[in-house]
């Protein structure tokens, strides 16, 4: 099983933490570096396929109201990302609620080939290091831009390690950009697998099932837990395959397969809209976008990734 077909990941980032506390090797990296403008967590784009990488001294990142901050460095080059979020455009985008915005932002000051696009759209069009740098990017501003006040005190935290760590100016306590572990699983029994959609879905789009890991638990036992929850199936046998990082805004996802012990199912009204079980030849259907009912998880997404290697017999 190759993790080439999963966004956002297997590219390997030299993020050079020891530098991110150094002042003047980040200047100098700045000052010949990339840096990679955000508007609302949307990266900008050129042509609509490679992240627009722009000079420190551009003149468009003066809208920047935070950063930049350092990513990594390839080939001896510093990668950094800054947030223009609280420039406003002419057009405020139409988002479907809940799910994936399509529209595209465009500046006057660079022209009809950039625009800032959503990350779930281009992820398979990006290089992978340009995923892997775009989901850092996405991730880390998020963090700082929610993370005002000290957990601790209440007292406003200010930012260190070039975006890597907030320290309260009262208590002194530090915070590091929290990552939210996920499972998700492909659950098959015999010839089937258990799929299911969630409410904000668009009509006919079914995936694996997924859930948050809570404390003190494995991903065996999260898995296990989430399956039965949400539909009232039992499982064994459980195994991690793949993760992959999920910046939508700050997510892990454990890639895992289980064993169905039962199979009659009980949705959970709160998180499901629907489940099923899926035959392997419906599902290649699925994958293959001419099921009359069914649309398939997004390609890049680890739920396609799972799929795709069971229908192979990787699993």
């Amino acid at each position: 099983m190759t993790l080439s077909k999963l966004a956002f990941s297997g590219f390997g980032l030299d993020r050079a933490a020891h530098l991110r506390d150094d002042p003047k090797a980040l200047a100098d990296l700045l000052q010949g570096g990339r840096i990679l403008p955000l508007w609302r967590g949307k990266p900008l784009v050129h042509l609509k396929q490679d992240l627009a990488w722009l000079q420190a001294d551009h003149s468009f990142l003066a809208l920047a109201t935070d950063g930049p901050y350092f990513l990594a460095i390839d080939g001896g080059i510093g990668y950094f990302v800054a947030d223009i979020s609280e420039w406003e455009p002419l057009l405020e985008p139409e988002v479907e609620k809940g799910f994936f915005d399509a529209s595209a932002q465009t500046h006057p000051d660079l022209g009809p080939d950039f625009a800032f696009l959503e990350l779930r759209g281009i992820m398979l069009t990006l290089s992978a290091r340009d995923s892997e740098l775009a989901a850092a990017a996405r991730a880390l501003l998020h963090w700082n831009s929610s993370t005002g006040f000290c957990a601790a005190c209440g007292g406003v935290v200010i930012s260190q390690k070039s975006g890597w760590q907030r320290s309260c100016a009262a208590c002194s306590a530090s915070h590091f950009p929290r990552t939210d572990p996920v499972v998700i699983m492909l659950v098959t029994r015999g010839n089937r697998a258990l799929i299911g959609r969630s409410h904000p879905w668009p009509q006919g789009m079914y995936s694996c099932l997924a859930g948050f890991i809570e404390p003190g638990e494995t991903l065996e036992s999260a898995v296990a837990r989430e399956v039965l929850e949400e539909t009232g199936v039992a499982v064994k046998d459980v195994r991690y395959l793949a993760s992959q990082p999920w910046p939508f805004p700050a997510s892990l996802m454990f890639g895992c397969v289980a064993t169905a012990v039962t199979e009659n199912i009980i949705i959970d009204p709160v998180e499901l809209e629907d489940a099923r079980w899926i035959s392997r030849e419906d599902m290649v259907q699925v994958m293959a976008g001419s099921h009359p009912e069914i649309i398939p998880a997004r390609r890049g997404a680890i739920a396609h990734y799972l799929i795709s290697c069971w229908l192979a017999g990787e699993i």
